[in-house]
């Protein structure tokens, strides 16, 4: 078989702790988002739009729905005959199993898919990350610099650099410092988790982070800081394009209003970096007499009959006679009755909000959303105040 160029590891195993209710049951990357897409079809869409078609997705914490959403890998073009997507979850080998340690130790329980393809280079990558990215750019710059590692950062405010990983670089690029979330962050270039390694390189550095008892396994914390200490190849790729860390209730909140307006900082309709997904087939969207939509975006199988203002509405929502949804995210197949009032809301799938009932308050910002989980039933004329987060028990 024809050897790879490079391959993608996609890590998909994260709890999701800080997203609550919407991760009790699924994992993160499974999440819906803007109406039609889940949070993993912005990297699985870039593999494609790269030209890379094999993928690796690992997964651990609540597969299942995210396992069945990825199928065959037929929506992103990665349904191929050699290569192509496949999950993968920790398992049980002749020498014993355990579950990822870390997002390093995730990669090296992976090692045989990478043996499998033969890939030139490996290209590591977060699924929870809102963005729209042209990897081949990357690579070939990884090439040209002979690289053992390439990190791709992003600029970030510097009142947020200490939550990320920050890069010092020199003017070739060539990076100097790194240090994982600092108290005292020395430049403003933040690593958006998305690597390239050669990837002889990659399988060395893996079995020597494993072979260390004091490692916690992680790239962040243990692997390319000590490349970086021991004077391998390792360069910045900057990236000046739009980029969402969607890792809690305020900032996927914030990446959904981000879609709204006239000139929002990601198109996802144009046509050149296609966002795809799995779509079941829906009757167009109906808005009745009666409804009215302001500034928000809604897609197939609606059917609104009431206010929806600064929103973001995904497949098969049902909004009710006199009721008024406004700066809210609500996810597919959730029904909303009649008069109800929902303000800073984020309602999770297949949720059914009855008539009168009242989700959030004056005291409602994007710091204090209401939360509903899936597959909830909020009664008639009930009342659900600003932050409070309601789970199906």
């Amino acid at each position: 078989m024809k050897k790879k160029k490079c391959v993608a590891m996609l890590l998909a195993g994260g709890q999701g702790t800080r997203l609550y209710a919407l991760t009790s049951g699924i994992a993160k990357p499974a999440v819906s988002f803007g109406s039609k897409y889940r949070i993993i079809d912005f990297t699985l869409s870039n593999c494609t739009n790269s030209g890379i078609d094999t993928v690796g997705v690992l997964t651990q914490y609540e597969p299942l729905v995210l396992n069945e959403y990825i199928g065959g890998g037929k929506p992103w073009d990665l349904d191929r005959s050699y290569g192509g997507v496949h999950t993968l979850s920790p398992y049980q080998a002749k020498k014993g199993g355990e579950w990822y340690k870390g997002t390093a130790n995730a990669i090296y329980q992976n090692i045989h898919f990478l043996n499998k393809y033969d890939s030139e280079h490996v290209l590591i990558l977060s699924g929870d990350h809102i963005y729209k990215m042209d990897y081949s750019k990357m690579l070939a710059e990884h090439i040209a610099n002979d690289a053992d590692c390439t990190i791709a950062v992003i600029d970030v405010p510097w009142e947020e650099a200490s939550r990320f990983g920050i890069m010092s670089f020199d003017e070739n690029h060539r990076i100097t410092e790194f240090a994982e979330k600092p108290a005292q962050p020395k430049s403003n270039h933040a690593s958006m988790g998305v690597y390239i390694f050669k990837k002889d390189v990659l399988v060395r550095e893996l079995t020597r982070d494993e072979e260390d008892e004091k490692s916690s396994n992680d790239f962040g914390k243990n692997v390319i800081p000590y490349m970086l200490n021991n004077g391998m190849r390792m360069f910045a790729y900057s990236f000046a394009g739009y980029w969402k860390d969607v890792g809690t209730i305020t900032s996927l909140w914030e990446a959904n209003m981000d879609l709204l307006g006239e000139n929002p900082p990601m198109n996802l309709n144009e046509k050149e970096m296609r966002v795809y997904s799995r779509n079941e087939p829906l009757p167009p969207s109906f808005v009745g007499e009666t409804g009215s939509v302001k500034n928000s975006i809604y897609t197939a199988g609606c059917e609104i009959y009431g206010t929806v203002i600064n929103s973001v509405i995904s497949e098969d929502v049902t909004i009710g006679v006199g009721s008024v949804v406004r700066n809210s995210v609500i996810m597919r197949g959730t029904v909303i009755g009649d008069n109800v009032t929902i303000d800073y809301g984020m309602i999770d799938e297949n949720v059914t909000v009855c008539d009168g009932a009242k989700i959030g308050d004056d005291e409602s910002s994007k710091d204090r959303i209401a939360l509903i989980g899936r597959g909830c039933v909020i009664g008639s004329d009930a009342y659900i105040p600003s932050g409070e987060i309601v789970e199906k028990k």
